[in-house]
């Protein structure tokens, strides 16, 4: 199998499957998907296409399906052009920032604080979200491709509760970035979260929210999650750790900066992480991106419980068209799912 494969957790189905076998269903996927331009096509590596079949249980057709959605929402989105300039004001309270510290599995955390929401534009606070899981992904270690959330319910209270940007973060998550978390921990969530959780539940695969974890600090047995998985010198105090040093923006926005640096050489070709480039597309390839990425509505965010039972939203597009990718997302339109049926399919579709 291919060296860009990382380990990570899996289910019985990928157990059945020989390393030779998984290699296949990724060759499978990707002459679906077909010729790329270069920045899809580094994206296209077998690390990501394995995260793609392992989020949809090894099917192949599903597999290719949330591909090619990703790939047209990468070409319009251009989440790997997002810099700290554009995001700053969303990151101002410390509501999301990455912390210098990993788990013991080495894997980047995520600290969110709910409490500390200072904008009501879902647009603008997803397009932040999608910044910190693009970083995220920039500091992981070679040996994983995971990351953990550490959600910090201090403060929290009703009017903090958003249906809408919960089912705008589930799909930017399990869509766009699939089996890209490996563990959520909610800490200390008050009681009346619970009917909240009950209904968020309703947006997430069960391989979602079976990663996610509570924790409550005056309880030994889930404080134990923490002391198995983080430095307890390292963590911040907030979480039961004994880091007092807090957040703090202007060293933050320094460590951005320096990080947003590095991002142009990581799309060229030659230095992404665990890639092994794929036959791209010329510059006169035809791409159509798709335009069927809904705007918000408002940018005023209200909580609507009757979003529950609705289907999941694509997030907005960028103002500016890109005719330089408008089109190679045809190939990728062009592709018959249906003329896909293999044997898992069918058994675990």
């Amino acid at each position: 199998m291919s060296e860009g494969l990382k380990k990570s957790p899996s289910n019985g189905f990928e157990n059945s499957l020989t390393p030779e076998e998984q290699q296949e269903k990724i060759n499978e996927v990707r002459r679906l998907v077909g010729p790329l331009p270069e920045k899809l096509s580094i994206y296209c590596s077998d690390a990501s296409i394995s995260r793609h079949l392992r989020a949809r249980n090894w099917s192949v057709k599903k597999a290719t399906k949330i591909l090619k959605e990703t790939l047209k929402w990468r070409a319009q989105y251009k989440p790997e052009e997002i810099r700290w300039e554009e995001v700053a004001r969303e990151a101002e309270t410390g509501k999301i920032y990455r912390t210098n510290y990993v788990d013991r599995h080495g894997r980047t955390v995520l600290v969110m604080r709910p409490s500390c929401q200072n904008s009501k534009s879902t647009k603008g606070q997803i397009r932040y979200l999608v910044y910190c899981m693009e970083n995220a992904i920039l500091n992981l270690s070679p040996d994983q491709e995971q990351m953990v959330w550490l959600i910090d319910f201090h403060g929290f209270n009703l009017s903090h509760i958003s249906l809408k940007v919960t089912k705008e973060t589930a799909h930017v998550l399990q869509d766009h970035y699939p089996e890209r978390l490996g563990l959520a921990i909610l800490y200390n969530p008050p009681k009346f979260f619970e009917p909240f959780w009950m209904a968020a539940k309703v947006f997430l695969e069960p391989k979602t929210y079976n990663k996610v974890k509570f924790v409550y600090s005056n309880e030994v047995n889930t404080m134990k999650i923490m002391e198995d998985l983080f430095d307890m010198n390292h963590l911040e105090s907030a979480f039961g750790g004994k880091d007092n040093s807090g957040f703090d923006i202007s060293k933050y926005a320094e460590r951005m900066k320096e990080d947003d640096k590095r991002i142009p050489s990581l799309w060229t070709g030659g230095s992404h992480p665990s890639v092994a480039p794929q036959p791209a597309l010329t510059s006169t390839a035809s791409f159509n991106a798709s335009k069927d990425s809904h705007s918000d509505a408002s940018e005023n965010d209200e909580t609507d419980s009757s979003q529950l039972h609705g289907k999941n939203t694509e997030i907005a597009s960028p103002e500016h068209n890109t005719p330089a990718i408008d089109s190679g997302i045809k190939g990728l339109e062009n592709v018959h799912l249906e003329e896909v049926t293999t044997q898992e399919d069918q058994a675990h579709g």
